[in-house]
């Protein structure tokens, strides 16, 4: 099942994603309060209501707006850095070493829910704040049952589904400052979406295949199977440290490729156009235009 978030008749609404179109949610009797995905992670679908949603009317996806899947999440979005083993190599090089390694733990950053924007949605260039404009391509986990301490033997009963997430990166202010908040945080920097996947659809989430393209042309490309931490040990992780939600998003690293890692950086500029894709889930859409 693909559960999004759209826009639609001057309303919002959690929606059921068919091949006919976008089922709102809220038509369902009982359902009126299901503003976005949230609410269905909180109170699952039941076979009867699918049944309806499928057999009734339809919102085609051109005439709505898909948001972010849960364009307010529990937490900032949970994020994790230096994730692949190249990601790790290509940013000491771009920092002028030759030598690495990689993290003996997860590092852990996050972003604000203001920073999210649905696919479709505008990135945010403005030069004043940058001029070094990045994107990172990831696979996230959404959260469907909560906990404190998950053994990572059980974060699988944890996971509601999988969603994608494309970290937006000022590079010259993240290298500014020694935590990366401000450089990843700003307006529209955290594209997610289209959708959120449940965890039944996706047998295998650490064998997927990951490809961003920036303007058609393929920048990253790898498999979440080359992920350094794996989802339970992520999962697990975060879970020692602060009580985990549904709804709570987790995006899990990008993979090497991104624009910092150039030897002649490719920085995003107004007019790009960013898709994230990853097998199982679909492609995630954005276009970058100049601060308004």
């Amino acid at each position: 099942m693909r559960i999004a978030t759209i826009g639609w008749s001057g309303t919002t609404s959690a929606a059921v994603v068919f091949e006919s179109g976008l089922a709102p949610v809220r038509t369902l009797p009982g359902r009126e309060s299901a503003v976005d995905a949230l609410s269905v992670i909180g109170t699952p679908l039941t076979s009867d209501e699918l049944v309806a949603l499928e057999r009734g009317e339809s919102v085609p996806r051109a005439s709505a707006t898909l948001h972010a899947p849960i364009p307010h999440p529990p937490k900032n979005v949970l994020c994790v850095g230096k994730n692949y083993r190249e990601h790790v190599a290509e940013g000491a090089r771009a920092e002028g070493r030759t030598d690495f390694s990689v993290p003996e733990q997860p590092v852990w950053f996050t972003k604000p829910a203001s920073a999210l924007v649905g696919d479709g949605g505008n990135i945010i260039q403005d030069p004043e704040f940058t001029k070094a404009l990045d994107y990172e391509g990831e696979l996230a986990i959404v959260i469907g049952r909560g906990g404190k301490s998950i053994p990572a033997d059980a974060v699988f009963d944890h996971i509601f589904g999988y969603t994608i997430v494309n970290d937006v990166t000022a590079r010259d202010v993240q290298q500014a400052h020694l935590q990366w908040f401000r450089g990843k945080s700003a307006d529209s920097y955290a594209p997610c979406g289209p959708w959120i996947v449940t965890a039944d659809e996706i047998k295998e989430p650490e064998a997927l295949d990951l490809t961003t393209r920036v303007n058609g042309e393929v920048r990253q490309h790898d498999n979440t199977r080359n992920l350094l931490f794996g989802i339970p040990l992520l999962v697990s992780n975060i879970s020692q440290a602060l009580t985990l939600q549904p709804g709570d998003i987790i995006a899990t690293g990008t993979p090497s490729g991104v624009a910092w890692g150039m030897d002649t950086p490719r920085y995003l500029a107004a007019g790009d156009v960013v898709e994230v894709e990853v097998e199982g889930i679909g492609t995630l859409t954005n276009t970058v235009v100049p601060v308004p």
